[in-house]
């Protein structure tokens, strides 16, 4: 993977679009079928894709020590990701080898998992270490009967889970190294949505909407169709200024910085949207649920040290809000409105253009994959 653009190159960009009166713009046309975004069908071979491919399952910083845990529903199924006391991240499915129970609901920090059913008791690496009344169960091979685990990867501030039978090598040589390990998470929030997760993903993968969505939130600060976009692999990258970011011609190149001069958004294939805003990081897992709902997994981070001096959180929080009760909200309510919209049969396709290339990149590359899956099952 080639090296995103450094500050320096980004504002360099940026400013011969202001002067230009221009945006990146891409150089092929995608038409997505309508169908994909409400076909049960369809819906259960993108999940089958997204259980065999790795997908990032929380932020490093939800972990911060051996014993923290996580337990949620990915792509269907309960999972239980653990740092152990060797400081290794690991992931089982979330059921005893006794009769099945959930052994966690939520996070927290534990030493050992014992099934709240019978007490069989686990360790962090996933052995089962303790049977209440064992010579009960006189067959019982206690190394053949520890968690179930999947296949996890820690990179770049990232916790990535596969499921399944990955459909490639399974490596991340296409995710840049995004969160700096000074990161630390101050809230998380989930909710559900009535859309589509893949409708949900595109609000977020281009500016061409930005004044006529975003009037009173985002256009203000920032431009309207006036983007850097990056592929890279899998992902993308995509960045919108604030029209702040013109003071930086009164500097020397040597200055610039873009902190709090763009918002900063990568989207990590397949599901997965981080990104840096002026005072805060949104890390945004969309887990799609049905073809028509998805729930939303967000860790809201920031640094403990920034400019020298150590987290506000009341700062983070504010800027953390004004995200999330605007430019958001109005973000969400365009994906129920388009999902709403799909029944009344006015549209066979969408029509990813030439300022909408991310978009038609992430498509080509979910379309990429079934091919490959439909390959594999022959």
């Amino acid at each position: 993977m080639s090296a995103l653009l450094n500050d320096v190159e980004l504002v360099d960009r940026i400013l011969a679009h202001v002067d230009g009166n221009s945006t990146d713009k891409g150089t092929s046309v995608w038409r997505e079928p309508a169908a994909n975004y409400s076909s049960p069908e369809r819906f259960a071979v993108e999940m089958e894709v997204l259980r065999r491919v790795p997908m990032v399952f929380c932020p490093s910083a939800a972990l911060p020590e051996a014993g923290s845990y996580i337990a949620r529903t990915t792509v269907g199924t309960p999972l239980l990701v653990v740092r152990g006391t060797d400081g290794i991240v690991r992931g089982f499915r979330n059921a005893c080898r006794h009769r099945g129970m959930k052994l966690e609901e939520g996070e927290g920090c534990k030493r050992a998992f014992a099934c709240p059913y019978h007490a069989w008791t686990y360790g962090l690496d996933g052995a089962l270490r303790h049977v209440p009344g064992e010579d009960g169960f006189p067959d019982l091979v206690k190394e053949e009967h520890g968690l179930v685990p999947v296949a996890v990867q820690e990179k770049g501030g990232l916790v990535f889970v596969t499921q399944g039978t990955p459909l490639s090598d399974g490596a991340l040589p296409d995710t840049p190294d995004l969160l700096p390990p000074d990161y630390v998470v101050f809230n998380k929030i989930e909710f559900d949505d009535p859309a589509n997760w893949k409708l949900i993903g595109e609000t977020s993968m281009e500016g061409y909407h930005i004044k006529a969505l975003h009037n009173q939130s985002f256009y203000p600060y920032g431009y309207d169709n006036l983007n850097i976009v990056e592929l890279h692999g899998r992902n993308s990258r995509i960045v919108f200024p604030f029209r702040r970011i013109e003071k930086l011609r009164q500097l020397p190149r040597e200055e610039w910085n873009v902190q709090g001069r763009i918002t900063d958004v990568h989207q990590l294939f397949p599901n997965t949207h981080l990104s840096f805003l002026s005072s805060h990081v949104l890390l945004t897992i969309l887990e799609p649920v049905s073809p028509s709902q998805t729930h939303w997994v967000v860790y809201q981070l920031a640094p403990r040290i920034k400019n020298g001096k150590p987290l506000d959180i009341a700062e983070a929080r504010r800027d953390a809000n004004f995200v999330q009760d605007s430019g958001l909200t109005e973000d969400r309510r365009a994906a129920c409105a388009i999902q709403a919209g799909l029944a009344s049969g006015a549209n066979t396709h969408f029509t990813f253009g030439h300022y909408e290339q991310a978009i038609g990149h992430f498509h080509r590359h979910l379309a990429e994959h079934i091919e490959k899956l439909e390959a594999h099952q022959e």
